[in-house]
């Protein structure tokens, strides 16, 4: 054999335990991993809390919110303790329609001076649920958009000369007579479907388009009225 021939050299191998069982330092680890897994998790359970809160908070603020009906106002479409889900969207992308139940700031609602570390408590407090001002907002349905002229008579709504349509409406009488009178641009006329218990546009007048939160779509809760919001 020639001597100067290279020889094969074979990769080391490591010694395998028998039978193919994890070396011992494995199976410490694995054991260690274990005994840490609840404690590791409740070390990340305040930042898990923090980063849900915020994320009710974004969608509060800017997606949809639950708002609760104080009042009979708008029975019986809604009734009082319902919760409805309010879509904050939607008319950022196209203005509302006739027939649509919105909510919108009280334009009589004046709010009361806070601090900033007051007016951040009640943003979370408020954005949370925890607490809700039933003078703040008002919900009611859409009857007439800019350019509409709309009257109310003997109980019967008329929009631009024609008889408004309205089976959602309470069948106690109404005895509030309006205008006829002509909506000017970027407001909008609004109406309670209860109307003989109902403060609305025939009061304080046409809402502003920048004044309306959203469209309340879903009654949430409670389950046995679980359903859509149609626009009449």
């Amino acid at each position: 054999m020639d001597k100067d021939a290279p020889t094969e050299e074979r990769p080391a191998i490591a010694d395998e335990p028998p039978n193919g069982e994890p070396p011992a330092s494995d199976e410490a680890e694995a054991s260690e991993e274990k005994k840490r897994g609840p404690l590791h998790f409740l070390r990340e359970l305040p930042g898990l809390i923090l980063i849900a809160l915020v994320l009710a908070l974004l969608i509060k603020t800017f997606l949809i919110q639950a708002f609760y009906i104080p009042s009979q106002s708008m029975e019986p479409t809604l009734m009082v303790g319902d919760r409805v889900i309010v879509n904050k969207v939607i008319y950022r992308l196209r203005d509302p329609r006739r027939g649509e139940v919105v909510v919108f700031e009280n334009p009589s609602h004046i709010e009361p001076e806070r601090n900033p570390l007051e007016s951040f408590w009640h943003w979370i407090t408020e954005g949370l649920g925890f607490s809700t001002d039933p003078t703040k907002d008002f919900i009611k349905r859409v009857i007439a958009i800019p350019g509409d002229t709309v009257e109310v008579k003997g109980g019967d709504v008329y929009v631009n000369g024609e008889h408004h349509d309205e089976p959602y409406i309470s069948p106690v009488p109404d005895v509030m007579d309006f205008g006829p009178k002509k909506i000017g641009e970027g407001r909008y006329f609004v109406m309670g479907d209860n109307r003989a218990n109902s403060q609305d546009s025939r009061i304080f007048g046409a809402i502003e388009r920048d004044k309306i939160v959203g469209r309340a779509f879903l009654i949430l809760w409670p389950p046995s009225r679980f359903g859509w919001l149609s626009a009449g």
